[in-house]
């Protein structure tokens, strides 16, 4: 099974594993190939189980749980110290937990993967950030819901992870002046490549932004183009242009071993 893509910052850290991991080394098969994740596709279930037991031994902790929740684009977070039953997921875009050998996870094909990690408190979390949860505050709940757990943001690291570029991501008039009307600032995070074009959104820039006003101990940038790199990545956007019925999820996970 081929390495995920590490964050440096959070390799450095005791007895914290992580990988924002890519769709290489499953064993799903046809529009899933190979390391489908995802329970809510069509994909075979055994196939999605059997990816997600390889996910925990590639982090060391065979066995161990692979936490993902059922993601609606929201700005909520849930504290979890128990493995979840698979076929009936809380609502809720970030896990927090402070339980060895809980793997917090996200899924995602074109939204932003975010790690996060307090090392002294040994409190981990895995938030799933596409524009909406971005924009509603999917990452600030995220930090403060490590914080009711007894993280502090002076000491949380964070990083994202491969989501969907700037230059693949163009979007609508109703979609810039939803963003813009919060904050005019951010028509930075928006380009049109030629003056007849539609804007295109600088998704990881935008979520990278918000980590840095966070005052989080450091910010890591991870990233890589989901849409650009088919071989390594699942892309919805990519799917939907190619008129494929469904997609495959990759997976991106951080646990206290």
């Amino acid at each position: 099974m081929p390495s995920p893509i590490i964050a440096s910052s959070l390799a450095a850290l005791p007895g914290i594993r992580h990988g924002f991991f890519t769709r290489e080394g499953g064993v799903s098969e046809g529009i899933y190939a190979s390391l489908n994740c995802g329970l809510g596709s069509n994909d075979a279930r055994d196939h999605v189980l059997e990816n997600r037991r390889r996910i925990a031994a590639k982090l060391n902790c065979p066995g161990a749980p692979v936490v993902t929740l059922h993601q609606t684009h929201s700005d909520v977070a849930l504290t979890v110290s128990t493995p979840q039953p698979t076929g009936d997921l809380a609502k809720a875009d970030a896990v927090v937990t402070a339980t060895p050998g809980i793997i917090a996870a996200t899924l995602t094909a074109d939204c932003c993967p975010v790690l996060f990690a307090d090392p002294e408190a040994k409190i981990v979390a895995a938030a799933h950030a596409g524009w909406r949860g971005a924009v509603g505050g999917i990452l600030e709940a995220t930090i403060a819901e490590m914080e009711r757990s007894g993280a502090s943001r002076s000491r949380i690291l964070a990083a994202i992870g491969p989501c969907i570029g700037p230059q693949a991501y163009e979007v609508g008039p109703e979609f810039e002046a939803e963003v813009l009307e919060l904050d005019s600032k951010n028509a930075r995070f928006f380009h049109k490549p030629t003056p007849q074009s539609r804007a295109h959104f600088n998704l990881p820039g935008y979520v990278l932004a918000r980590l840095g006003n966070a005052k989080l101990a450091n910010v890591e940038d991870a990233f890589t183009c989901t849409y650009e790199n088919e071989s390594r990545f699942f892309s919805y956007r990519r799917s939907c242009h190619a008129h494929v019925p469904d997609y495959g999820r990759q997976i991106s996970a951080i646990v206290v071993a």
